[in-house]
């Protein structure tokens, strides 16, 4: 073990993917040594973009919300704020199966009353929100239970379901609401409804600059979502790739010391601070001897394993117009995907002229095991639920598959309290912090606001520490 007398950086970040590289670069602009220690060959975890064959398709996030102002200073940082796209006034229209056809989910009060999404019942039904008693404020309530509390089983399944299987690939049954969504459990305690804490909270969000996410527009970037965390690679500099992190351990005069390997060479750094970036499995092998019950907590949350299958059409092949951002899938159409992106139409630039692009997205928890089937039965698949639902008539000019086993942390019941062992590992061990997005939210927004906050963390403590 090296001793704690000298420092190789003010805090090694351990995870090179975005909250890695988001929580590194606002720390190096608050004044601090950073370095970045990632296992991949590239910098970027999940996000990723492939040009072929003219167009342009993402490995993860397709698109980010653009729900705090932390975004826009995140780009300035980098310099990433003139490669930003808006999407196309298409992708404001955005669709789900309902009876095997795609039918546009309402946008305002007027076309909730229009729409042929739910019947006229659940539109009465939403009438009785107003007066349902509040939960207990410290009750675990799953999604699923709280939505049919408030709004009713077909807002559930048709409203709720498929959009929760579009954020998480997850299952409203098993998906805890303040840990899941912290917003609509806040909205419901302090205005005893969502309906009044919807026209409340739009007059909080206006002073603070914040937007909700069922408000804020997406955005990308002109070569995709990649060209942002390569920016912040670019921007940090100190990153080491191919390092695989295998211990993290503290001395006794409050250093930490972090080891890892790249091929044969032991790779070893100290800092003040060390900062786990890493998916939960993996911060838990690293802390399991520091703090046991923290990486208990961390072991115990799941993740949905998901396949995106981009896959290109001649337009002419294709009946559909795909004028809108895509559709989703509700469990009770009993489909074999979660949903489709209609990428071509999201944003410019995105397939050749005469083509068009969709992102298709298979397993989930719903089907937590197709991600695992071989590249020519999920293309089947999705072919077949293309032709079904969007009327492509032949097969694809090109397809491919990228298999992400664990995809997207799971925020289930019983996630708070797995969390508050982080947090207690936190407070009894200076200097170690944790920042990744089983943590504080799952979307690009979330993150950068976690990577602030963590940021923010490291700052005070290395200046308290001096």
């Amino acid at each position: 073990m090296r001793s704690g007398a000298s420092y190789d950086a003010d805090a090694v970040v351990i995870g090179g993917g975005l909250s890695g590289l988001a929580v590194a670069l606002t720390a190096k602009h608050r004044g601090l040594s950073i370095e970045v220690l990632e296992a991949a060959a590239r910098p970027g975890g999940t996000i990723g973009t492939i040009h072929r064959d003219g167009a342009l398709y993402e490995t993860g996030p397709n698109s980010a919300l653009d729900t705090t102002p932390l975004i826009d200073t995140l780009l300035e940082a980098c310099g990433t704020r003139g490669e930003r796209i808006e999407p196309s006034a298409l992708a404001a229209t955005r669709f789900i199966v309902r009876g095997g056809k795609l039918v546009p989910l309402p946008t305002s009060p007027p076309a909730l009353l229009a729409t042929r999404a739910f019947s006229l019942r659940a539109k009465l039904r939403l009438a009785a929100e107003l007066v349902i008693a509040r939960a207990p404020e410290d009750a675990d309530e799953s999604v699923a239970a709280f939505v049919r509390r408030r709004l009713g089983a077909e807002f559930l399944d048709y409203a709720v379901d498929p959009f929760v299987a579009g954020v998480y690939a997850g299952d409203p049954e098993r998906l805890s609401l303040p840990a899941a969504f912290p917003r609509l459990h806040a909205l419901e305690q302090r205005y005893g409804s969502l309906i009044r804490g919807q026209i409340a909270g739009a007059r909080e969000r206006r002073r603070s600059g914040g937007k909700a996410k069922n408000t804020a527009h997406s955005f990308s970037f002109r070569n995709g979502m990649q060209t942002l965390t390569d920016a912040l690679a670019r921007a940090l500099g100190r990153i080491e790739t191919g390092v695989r992190v295998e211990r993290v351990e503290r001395d006794a005069a409050g250093t930490w010391i972090v080891t890892g390997r790249r091929g044969g060479e032991m790779i070893v750094r100290c800092a003040r601070v060390a900062i786990v970036a890493v998916p939960a499995a993996e911060a838990a092998v690293l802390v399991r001897e520091l703090a046991p019950a923290a990486a208990q907590g961390l072991a115990a949350i799941g993740y949905a394993p998901v396949a995106s299958v981009a896959t290109a059409y001649r337009r002419e092949e294709v009946a559909d117009p795909l004028a809108g951002f895509g559709f989703l899938v509700p469990r009770k159409e009993n489909r074999r995907i979660l949903g489709s992106l209609f990428s071509s139409s999201m944003f410019e630039n995105r397939a050749p002229p005469g083509t068009v692009l969709l992102t298709t997205f298979v397993g989930g928890s719903r089907n937590p095991d197709l991600p695992q089937d071989s590249d020519d039965e999920i293309a089947a698949i999705v072919t077949s639920e293309l032709r079904a639902l969007v009327g492509a008539r032949a097969d694809p000019l090109w397809s491919a598959i990228t298999r992400w086993p664990r995809a997207i942390p799971q925020y289930e019941l019983g996630h708070r309290e797995r969390l508050r062992s982080v947090d207690s590992a936190e407070r009894v061990l200076p200097g170690l912090f944790f920042c990744a997005n089983y943590r504080g939210g799952i979307s690009v927004g979330d993150c950068v606001k976690s990577a602030d906050a963590t940021a923010t963390a490291v700052a005070e403590f290395v200046k308290q520490r001096g």
